[in-house]
């Protein structure tokens, strides 16, 4: 573990200013490279007290600038199509990478960090995506992975995956039966009524 001095909230390790201790391959990976935080060495200590009013300010306009942004980014719909088996299952996957360049396309500044995927997307479907545009700033997008734009349509009704052709004519077949069934479930006398009125002689003209 080595100690680090946060430059901006960090997630549950702490506020600005914090000095907390870290994974060594958390603070080079992603801390310091990210200027997220500073090794609390004395000097770098020293040098955050003299700007800490600096640091503050930086963070309270970047925490505006993402609302801001996220006024206009939750709730937004975002679509595409990729190759997919008949069940629905990717040949591939969508990431992280792929969602950020999509939301960046959308004309919104986001870093892959910023999208709160735990695993690949590997079946079409609606799926609501988490995108942490900053510590205390959250957001919601809708991402519609579909085979062919019409099928994106009809995701985006629906809020489901389309069925594919097997599984809607299994539906179809269903529906079949269950007006075969409900046929058969009638009164006999509506039966009876309707058997007459089909077999009677039609009035000449």
């Amino acid at each position: 573990m080595i100690e680090v001095i946060l430059l901006e909230k960090v997630g549950r390790i702490g506020q600005i200013g914090t000095v907390v201790k870290v994974k060594p391959g958390y603070a080079r990976n992603f801390l310091l490279p990210k200027k997220k935080a500073l090794r609390a060495t004395k000097e770098n200590l020293a040098y955050f007290e003299a700007k800490r009013s600096e640091i503050e300010a930086a963070n309270a306009a970047a925490r505006a600038s993402a609302e801001k942004s996220g006024k206009s980014l939750d709730g937004k719909k975002f679509t595409t199509i990729r190759q997919a088996s008949e069940v629905g299952q990717l040949f591939g996957s969508v990431t992280v990478r792929d969602i950020a360049e999509l939301i960046k396309a959308g004309g919104f500044t986001v870093e892959r960090q910023y999208v709160m995927l735990a695993a690949p997307i590997k079946t079409i479907g609606v799926f609501q995506i988490p995108v942490k545009l900053h510590a205390d700033v959250s957001v919601t997008i809708s991402l519609n992975i579909a085979r062919t734009e019409d099928e994106a349509k009809i995701q985006e009704k629906t809020g489901k995956a389309a069925k594919s052709r097997e599984g809607a004519a299994e539906d179809k077949k269903a529906e079949a039966e269950i007006n075969a069934e409900s046929f058969f479930e009638k009164p006999p006398e509506e039966l009876v009524a309707q058997a007459t009125e089909a077999e009677a002689p039609k009035a000449e003209g």
